[in-house]
C-alpha cells in the first residue's frame, strides 16, 4: 500500500513495480481465485545461535594465493568447503548491477551493512541505472536476503563474479572452526578420539595363512594408505563440544577432512538448525524462486589431478589407483573413495566390487558347463539322430502354401548347437546359481558390517528426512485454498476474516511448518495415483504391444523368406529372422528405457512424496517395473509362449486370420533363448552401459565447451583470464545420483540369475563387462561429475531387498525353463518309461507326431509338393498327438499328459529343494561377522572404561577441593574472634567456595 511504502522511505512507484515483480516472480502457488500473494520474503529471524561472525574482507587478494587455483579464500588461508553458483546479467555498461536499496529494513541493514567480499560498490538503482532489469534486481535481492542468513548462522562467504565464464558467479563458502563443531554435534557424527587400541589379530594358523595371502595379493593392492590393514584403531565417539578433551584435536586443519566439511555446510544449507525456528529447507525454496541456478560441492580435494608437477592429494590418487583402465586388475581402494564421496558412493562401489567377485566362480563353472557340452556334442544320441540323412524324416511345412516340405537333417546345426547349453550339467549349473545368489547376498551382508565397523556406521541411524519443497509448497496452497473457502462462507465479516488471512501467511513466513497440521491425504492424491496406475498399464501394454508387433514381423519375414528359390536361403530363414528380430528388440528396448526412466520421475513428482526418501524410494520401483518389463518381455516370450499355441497340421492358430503363429526348432526353443538373452544383454552392456556413459557426458561438455567459446569471443577480456579450479569444474556434468547405477547392474544381475540355465556364460560376460564398468564409473566420478554431496549411508537401501527379490524369482523361472523350455524332462521320461534298452535311441522318433497331408485344409497346402524330389504322404511334426489311422486322429496322446505331470513334479520339487537349501545358507552364515562382533563389544567396553575414568578424576579433584576447603575453614575457626569478626567476608568467601565448584 502507499502508506507501507511511505513507511519504508520508497516512491509508491517504484514499491508498485516492486510490487509486480514480487507478484511475477513469487514461488508460492497461488491459483485459487481472490488470493493474492503480493510479497513472501525469505524468513529474516531463523534463530541461529549468535556467534562472532562478520562479514568477510578479502577484497586485497594475497599474492601467495595465486598457487591455491581457487581452492582457497584470496587471503590464501582459509579454504573453500563448498560453493553456489548462480547466473546473473552485466549491465550494458560492463559493471554488474547490485541491488536495490531498502534502507530502513531493520533486519537487512544489520547484515548488509558491508559488501560481501567480492562485490562491487552498492548503486543506486534509481540514478545511476534506469533502464534497470527488475527480474534480475529482484533476484539479486533474494540472494543477498539468503546470504544473510548464511552469514548469521556462522558460514563465512566471499563472491566471484570476475570470472572467465560469461554471467557465472560464485559464492565461496567457509566453515569456521566454531560452525563445523556445533553441527558435527547436532549430526552426532563420530569422530576419532585420543584413546586408541589394539584390534585382535589371528593366532597360529590362520595368521600364517593371512601373512600368506597378503604377500600373494600384493601386486594387485592399490598403493594408497587407507588400503593398507590396520593393526591399531581410534576409538570414535559422536562429537561433543562439552567433551572436546577426549579427542585428538592436535591438528584442527585435518581433523573434520574435505568431505565432512561439506557435508557440514550443505546440512546448514538446506536443514533447520538447533535453536532455530522449523521452516523448510531455505535452498531449495531459493532454487525453485530462481535463486541459485544449481549448487554442488566442490570438485576438488587439495588440488588438480592433471599434470606433472601437481601436488599429492585424494583426486589424483584415485586418477592413478582407481580410475585407470591400467588398473582394472587390483582392488579398488574403497576407503579412500569413501573420503573423498562419502558412505553412499563408497558403499555402491564397495558392493559392485564384491559383485564382480562373486562372478568369478560363477564363470569358472559356467565356462567348465559350456565346455562339456562341447565335448558331449558328438556324443548326445538325439543330435546324432537328427544329422543322420539315413532316417530320411520328412517334415511338414513351417508356414502356408509359399512354404515345402523339409528334411530333419537340414536343421543338424541348430540341434548341435542346443546340446552345448541344452544338457544335464545345466541343471546342476541351475541350482549352483541358485546357492550361488543366496550365498552373494550372504557374503555382502557380512562385508557390508566390516565396513560400518570400519566406518565409524555402527550404531548409526538415519534421521527422519525433513520434507520437500515441493510437498510443503502443496500444503500451502491446501491451507490457502481453504482459507479462501472460510473467507468465502464468512464474506459479511470481511476484515475479520482478512486479519486472519493476513495472520496466517505471515505465521506461515516467519517459520511455523505448516506440514505439522497440514498434510496430503489420499484424497488429495488421489488424481496422481491414479495417473500412475493409467500410466504404468498403459506403458506395460506398450511394451506388449512393441513385442507382438516384432513376433508379426518374424512371421512375415520368414514367409518372406520362405519364397526364395535358393537351397541356401531357405535353409538360413530361421537364423535370419532370429538375429534381426532380437536387434530390433534391442533397440526398442534401449530406447524405451530413456522414456521410462523419464516417465517414472514425472510420475513420481506428481505424486509430490513427502521426503527425499520416499522420494527415491518410488522412483526407483517404478523406474524398475518399467525397466524389468521392458528388458525381460521378449525374453519371457521366447522362453514360456513361443511355440506353445501353434495348434497342428490342418488346425493351426492364426493372427489376424493371415499370419501362422511361429513353431520352435526341431531342437527346441532353447537355442533361440540362449540368442535372444545373449544379443540383447551384450547389446545393452556394451551401448547403452558403456558406450552411453562415455559418449553423452563427452558430447554435454563438448556442448557446454562451445558455448563458452561463443561467449569468450564476445567478451576478450574475460578469456584473457586464468580459471580457477571451480571455473573449470563448472563445466562438468552434474551428478545425477546411483539409481543409473544401481538400475543397469540389477538388470544385469537379472540376466545372469533369472534365465542361466540357458545361457551358462551369462556370468562371464558380465564379469567382463563389470571389470571395465568399475573404471568406467570410477573414470567418470572423479573427472567428468562435479563432485557429489557426501551423504551417510549404513546400506545399499531398497536394492537389497529387489536383488532378494530377484534370487527368489530366480529359483521359479529356471524350474519352467529347464521343465517346459528345454528337452531334459522328455527325455528322462523317455529314458525311464519307453525306451526299450536304456538309450536314448528313437527319442526324436518318439518326440515326433504324424499327419496325412491329405487332410491339411483348403487353400494350406504347399504350392510345390513334389519340392523334394518326391510325393509326400506323411509329414511329421513336434507334439504329442495321435497318428492319423488311429480313432481319435490328432488329439492329444496319453505321453503329453505324462510328460506334463513329470514337469510340473520337477518344477515343485526343485523350487522347494532350491528354497530350501538357500535358506540354509542364509541361515548357517551370520550376518555379522564373529571378529566384528567382538570389536564392536570392546569398543563399548573401552567407551565405558573412558568415562569412567573421566568420572573418577571427577570425583578425586572434588574431593580434593573439599580437602582444601575444610582445612580453610579449620584455619579460619582458629582465628580470634575480633579477627574472624573483621574478616567475616573472607571467611563467608571460604564456605561459598564448595558452592561455586
Amino acid at each position: 500500500t502507499v502508506e507501507e511504502a511511505g513507511r519504508r522511505g520508497g516512491s509508491p512507484a517504484l514499491e508498485e513495480t516492486e510490487m509486480r515483480v514480487n507478484r511475477t516472480y513469487s514461488c508460492i502457488p497461488a491459483e485459487e481465485k481472490g488470493i493474492h500473494i503480493i510479497n513472501i520474503r525469505a524468513i529474516e529471524d531463523i534463530g541461529y545461535d549468535q556467534h562472532e561472525s562478520t562479514l568477510l574482507n578479502s577484497l586485497s587478494k594475497n599474492p601467495d594465493a595465486d598457487c591455491k587455483y581457487g581452492l582457497y579464500f584470496r587471503d590464501g588461508k582459509r579454504k573453500v568447503d563448498y560453493i553456489l553458483v548462480y547466473q546473473y546479467k552485466k549491465s550494458s555498461a560492463g559493471r554488474t548491477v547490485t541491488r536495490r536499496a531498502h534502507n530502513d529494513s531493520t533486519a537487512r541493514s544489520t547484515k548488509q551493512e558491508q559488501p560481501l567480499p567480492g562485490k562491487g560498490v552498492q548503486l543506486e538503482m534509481g540514478e545511476s541505472e534506469p533502464h534497470m532489469d527488475y527480474h534480475e534486481d529482484d533476484k539479486r535481492f533474494r540472494r543477498e536476503e539468503y546470504e544473510g542468513n548464511l552469514v548469521e548462522a556462522g558460514l563465512e562467504l566471499e563472491h566471484d563474479e570476475d570470472t572467465k565464464i560469461h554471467g557465472i558467479g560464485f559464492v565461496k563458502i567457509h566453515a569456521p572452526w566454531n560452525v563445523l563443531c556445533r553441527e558435527a554435534e547436532f549430526l552426532k557424527l563420530k569422530m576419532p578420539t585420543k584413546k586408541m587400541y589394539q584390534i585382535n589379530q589371528t593366532h597360529g594358523l590362520l595368521k600364517k595363512i593371512n601373512s600368506v595371502i597378503q604377500k600373494l595379493t600384493e601386486p594387485i593392492q592399490p598403493k594408497v594408505a587407507e588400503h593398507k590393514p590396520q593393526t591399531v584403531k581410534r576409538l570414535s565417539y559422536p562429537f561433543s563440544r562439552e567433551k572436546q578433551h577426549l579427542f585428538d584435536l592436535s591438528d584442527r586443519d585435518s581433523f573434520f577432512d574435505s568431505k565432512t566439511r561439506s557435508t557440514i555446510v550443505i546440512v546448514v544449507l538446506i536443514t533447520p538448525l538447533p535453536g532455530r525456528k522449523k521452516e523448510a529447507t531455505l535452498l531449495n525454496k531459493r532454487r525453485k524462486c530462481g535463486k541459485y541456478g544449481e549448487y554442488y560441492a566442490k570438485v576438488f580435494a587439495k588440488g588438480d589431478y592433471e599434470g606433472e608437477n601437481v601436488e599429492p592429494n585424494d583426486r589424483k590418487l584415485l586418477c592413478e589407483e582407481w580410475a585407470s583402465y591400467g588398473v582394472f586388475y587390483k582392488y579398488q581402494p574403497i576407503d579412500l573413495v569413501r573420503k573423498y564421496f562419502g558412505e553412499k558412493i563408497g558403499l555402491y562401489f564397495a558392493w559392485l566390487g564384491v559383485y564382480t567377485q562373486m562372478l568369478i566362480p560363477a564363470s569358472i563353472v559356467g565356462i567348465i558347463v559350456f565346455l562339456y557340452g562341447c565335448a558331449t556334442v558328438d556324443e548326445n544320441i538325439p543330435s546324432m539322430e537328427m544329422c543322420d540323412q539315413r532316417n530320411n524324416i520328412t517334415m511338414c511345412p513351417l508356414c502356408d502354401r509359399t512354404c515345402s516340405y523339409w528334411k530333419m537333417s537340414s536343421a543338424c546345426a541348430t540341434a548341435r548347437a542346443s546340446h552345448l547349453f541344452d544338457n544335464p550339467a545345466t541343471v546342476f549349473f541351475s541350482v549352483f546359481m541358485a546357492l550361488w545368489a543366496a550365498t552373494f547376498m550372504e557374503h555382502w551382508k557380512r562385508k557390508q558390517m566390516r565396513l560400518n565397523y570400519r566406518w565409524d556406521l555402527t550404531g548409526f541411524e538415519e534421521e527422519e528426512d525433513h520434507p520437500r519443497a515441493e510437498y510443503e509448497a502443496k500444503v500451502l496452497e491446501k491451507s490457502l485454498r481453504k482459507d479462501h473457502k472460510h473467507k468465502e462462507k464468512h464474506r459479511y465479516f470481511p476484515e475479520e476474516t482478512a486479519n486472519k488471512w493476513r495472520q496466517r501467511v505471515k505465521t506461515v513466513m516467519a517459520g511455523v511448518k505448516l506440514t505439522d497440521k497440514e498434510k496430503l491425504t489420499w484424497k488429495d492424491r488421489f488424481p496422481a495415483y491414479l495417473t500412475n496406475f493409467v500410466g504404468i498399464i498403459f506403458m506395460v501394454r506398450l511394451t506388449f504391444a512393441i513385442v507382438f508387433g516384432v513376433i508379426i514381423y518374424r512371421i512375415s519375414t520368414a514367409a518372406a523368406l520362405a519364397i526364395s528359390s535358393t537351397p541356401s536361403g531357405r535353409s538360413s530363414v530361421r537364423v535370419t529372422v532370429t538375429a534381426t528380430a532380437v536387434i530390433i528388440n534391442l533397440v526398442v528396448i534401449i530406447i524405451l528405457d530413456e522414456v521410462y526412466g523419464c516417465i517414472a520421475r514425472w510420475l513420481t513428482q506428481i505424486e509430490v512424496p513427502k521426503t527425499d526418501k520416499n522420494f527415491e524410494e518410488r522412483l526407483i520401483f517404478k523406474a524398475f517395473l518399467l525397466k524389468f518389463v521392458n528388458a525381460y518381455t521378449p525374453i519371457f516370450y521366447v522362453a514360456f509362449f513361443k511355440g506353445r499355441f501353434v495348434g497342428r497340421p490342418g488346425d493351426y492358430v492364426y493372427i489376424f486370420h493371415s499370419f501362422r503363429m511361429e513353431e520352435c526348432a526341431p531342437g527346441g526353443c532353447l537355442m533361440e533363448l540362449c540368442i535372444q538373452l545373449s544379443i540383447i544383454m551384450l547389446g545393452k552392456q556394451l551401448i547403452q552401459n558403456n558406450l552411453f556413459e562415455i559418449g553423452i557426458p563427452k558430447m554435454k561438455k563438448f556442448i557446454r565447451y562451445m558455448k563458452l567459446k561463443r561467449q569468450h569471443s564476445l567478451d576478450h577480456e574475460e578469456h584473457m583470464k586464468k580459471k580457477q579450479r571451480y571455473e573449470v569444474d563448472y563445466n562438468l556434468e552434474p551428478f545425477a545420483g546411483l539409481t543409473p547405477e544401481y538400475m543397469e547392474m540389477i538388470i544385469q544381475f537379472g540376466f545372469v540369475t533369472l534365465f542361466v540355465a540357458s545361457f551358462p556364460l551369462a556370468p562371464l560376460f558380465a564379469l567382463l563387462n563389470n571389470i571395465i564398468e568399475i573404471r568406467l564409473d570410477a573414470k567418470k566420478f572423479v573427472t567428468e561429475l562435479r563432485r557429489p554431496v557426501a551423504v551417510r549411508a549404513k546400506d545399499i537401501g531398497i536394492w537389497y531387498n529387489i536383488l532378494r527379490g530377484i534370487g527368489k524369482l530366480a529359483v521359479i523361472i529356471n524350474a519352467f525353463v529347464i521343465s517346459f523350455t528345454s528337452d531334459f524332462i522328455p527325455r528322462l521320461v523317455y529314458l525311464y518309461m519307453y525306451s526299450e534298452n536304456g538309450t536314448m535311441h528313437g527319442f526324436v522318433n518318439h518326440t515326433l507326431s504324424s499327419f496325412n497331408v491329405s487332410d491339411f485344409q483348403a487353400g494350406t497346402a504347399p504350392n510345390d509338393p513334389m519340392d523334394l524330389g518326391y510325393e509326400v504322404q506323411i509329414c511329421r511334426y513336434k507334439d504329442y498327438r495321435e497318428p492319423p489311422w488311429s480313432e481319435n486322429k490328432y488329439d492329444i496322446s496319453k505321453d503329453f499328459w505324462a510328460v506334463l505331470a513329470a514337469r510340473l513334479a520337477f518344477v515343485i520339487v526343485f523350487q522347494n529343494l532350491v528354497m530350501f537349501m538357500s535358506e540354509f545358507v542364509d541361515w548357517i552364515i551370520p550376518d555379522i561377522p564373529k571378529d566384528i562382533s567382538q570389536q564392536i563389544h570392546k569398543e563399548k567396553v573401552l567407551m565405558v572404561e573412558v568415562f569412567m575414568r573421566e568420572e573418577q578424576g571427577k570425583l578425586q579433584m572434588l574431593e580434593t577441593w573439599k580437602d582444601k576447603d575444610k582445612k580453610k575453614g579449620e584455619n579460619c575457626n582458629n582465628h580470634s574472634p575480633r579477627l574472624s569478626r573483621s574478616h567475616s567476608g573472607s571467611l563467608s568467601s571460604c564456605h561459598s567456595y564448595p558452592l561455586d565448584v
